[in-house]
């Protein structure tokens, strides 16, 4: 973006946020936060003590003594006492669509600090449910990490805590385990019986071992599927739970397993005005060597931006291709001749564009075939991005900065730091992924999780991560060269996801005349120990100036969505 174009937007914001800020004066607040350590993650990243909001917009930020001359009779008064409030995150590359569909009927281990915790929770589960109904668990295999005992369960283990049921854990994409009622339900006695690809573990002995190994994409869609009703209901605790973790919004990058009726869900509770989330997601190529026609055809009637400001198109991604996703080497000229065709065509509709990309080693002949596109219509303020790229250059982020793309950076090393030390050595894992050479360069970058089947969900393990550079089982990666301090790291998973989202201007930072989306947090973010920052979570989540989550001393806010007369919440 140009001086000039940099300068005039701001000066829109200001006029924007006066025209809001003056009748403040002589119109009451519909809510007011007092007593607070408000960080805005506005440019000079201030802080402020308290905030009102009007309209489901901030309308004045300032002391506590000049907010309290806005509350009227009928205002919603927080004491925050002292508490950290920031804006509302938005993670920049989650598969939530697909992750809420399922949310309701399968159990999660994401957040459990033992396997004794995991295995508990399946037995809860199966407590509730009825003797034989399915108990699924997907869940990233660094999950395994983070329990203590530091292994993955037994067969016997699964079928000790509910033996009535058919049981199905699945790691990632490449393992899972099944109890005998799980494989009697499918079917499935030898390798003959599994999906291509996949193949069942066997012990020294030749005896099976419950583990399947391999293709799991094929043996989960033989899972019973939820209804309907369960993937609406599902849709709503997923997002709930993210309100917990202070999320406000999220970028869906479509991805595998996402069909048109993946959709229906979500727009149903779009459509009842039940979103707590802010919803903006692309749409991918769906059948191999026929993307362009889905693309054309889906897409008609669907212009870059359709929708309101609770749920969006934000363009096609991440898999562009099926022939160009998760590449390793060099593509055949074919190949990248239909990916060019398509990506020109989406530049000529101005649409967004994010693509999974995973190796500096390869990546330019990504590049090159944007700068190829870029010749002919200007990709500059599409807000193409590039996803993953954990060991990106110096000189890609010079050529991305020169398109005006951006980088969507999540939490792989995280996940996966462990493995990359034991493939390309503890030196190289050191600058990855190199978020302050990014940032030195100019592009925009963005945080995320990738969640959920390769990641976890929670912003707040991200944000841990990025300040110490410890992979879940604990190891210490990252140099001092790329650790981001506590402000960028919150602003990367702010403004830097707004951008992408083409929402910079009325989100992802705390100022006059943008959205009311907040979390008050649990601990102070800013001064915590580096090691806690990962327990952190939202006591108050409000989205447009609605509380869509409350706990502890607010618990009851969430109640009274009305602002009736004030309510003075202390601790």
């Amino acid at each position: 973006m140009s001086d000039v174009m940099r300068m005039a937007k701001t000066v829109v914001l200001v006029l924007a946020g006066l025209a809001l800020a003056l009748p403040a004066r002589s119109q009451n607040a519909d809510t007011v936060f007092l007593n607070g350590k408000i960080l805005t993650v506005d440019n000079q990243f201030s802080t402020r003590e308290a905030l009102a909001v009007r309209d489901g917009r901030i309308v004045a930020l300032g002391s506590s003594a000049e907010m309290k001359k806005l509350a009227g009779a009928k205002s919603r008064v927080i004491a925050l006492q002292g508490r950290t409030v920031i804006p509302g995150l938005i993670d920049n590359h989650m598969h939530a669509i697909r992750a809420a569909q399922t949310f309701s009927t399968e159990v999660n281990w994401i957040g459990a600090a033992s396997l004794t915790e995991a295995l508990a929770r399946i037995h809860d589960a199966a407590q509730k449910m009825k003797p034989g109904a399915w108990l699924i668990v997907v869940t990233p295999p660094a999950t395994i990490d983070t329990f203590k005992e530091r292994r993955r369960p037994t067969q016997a283990e699964l079928t000790a805590a509910a033996p009535n049921n058919p049981v199905y854990v699945q790691l990632g994409y490449g393992w899972a385990m099944m109890t005998p009622r799980a494989f009697e339900a499918l079917k499935i006695t030898s390798d003959a019986d599994l999906p291509r690809g996949a193949k069942l573990e066997k012990d020294a002995g030749g005896n099976p071992t419950g583990v399947v190994t391999g293709n799991m994409v094929d043996l989960f869609d033989r899972l019973p599927k939820p209804t309907f009703d369960e993937q609406v209901e599902g849709t709503k605790e997923f997002f709930r739970e993210l309100n917990r973790l202070g999320l406000t919004g999220m970028v869906d990058p479509g991805g595998n397993n996402v069909r048109p009726e993946s959709y229906q869900a979500l727009f149903k509770i779009w459509h009842d005005g039940q979103l707590t989330l802010r919803v903006v997601y692309s749409l991918c190529g769906m059948t191999p060597a026929h993307e362009f026609e889905e693309y054309k055809n889906y897409l008609a009637m669907m212009p870059m931006g359709f929708g309101d400001e609770m749920l969006r198109f934000n363009g096609i991604g991440e898999r562009i291709t099926w022939a160009m996703n998760g590449i390793t080497g060099q593509a055949p000229e074919a190949d990248i001749a239909k990916y060019y065709e398509i990506v020109r065509w989406a530049a000529e509709h101005n649409l967004a564009l994010t693509m999974h990309w995973d190796s500096d080693k390869n990546v330019d002949q990504l590049l090159t075939v944007f700068e190829r596109v870029n010749k002919e219509f200007s990709i500059a303020n599409l807000r193409w991005t590039i996803a993953h790229l954990n060991d990106g250059s110096a000189a890609t982020f010079q050529r991305m900065k020169a398109l005006g793309v951006g980088w969507t950076m999540q939490d792989a090393m995280y996940n996966d730091g462990d493995q990359v030390v034991a493939k390309e050595g503890a030196e190289a894992a050191r600058r990855m992924p190199p978020v302050m050479t990014a940032k030195k360069t100019g592009i925009v970058v963005s945080a995320g999780t990738d969640a959920h089947r390769v990641s976890t969900y929670n912003p707040f393990t991200v944000l841990q991560w990025l300040a110490d550079g410890k992979t879940a089982s604990g190891h210490a990666l990252r140099g001092p060269e790329e650790a981001p301090s506590r402000a960028d790291a919150l602003r990367f998973y702010t403004m830097g996801s707004a951008w992408m989202a083409h929402d910079e201007a009325r989100r992802g930072s705390l100022e006059i005349g943008k959205f009311a989306d907040l979390a008050v947090l649990s601990q102070d973010y800013m001064t915590e120990p580096v090691e806690d920052i990962g327990k952190n979570s939202s006591v108050l989540t409000m989205l447009g100036g609605k509380i869509v989550y409350a706990a502890g001393p607010y618990a009851q806010l969430e109640r009274k969505p009305s602002a009736g007369k004030a309510v003075i919440s202390e601790r």
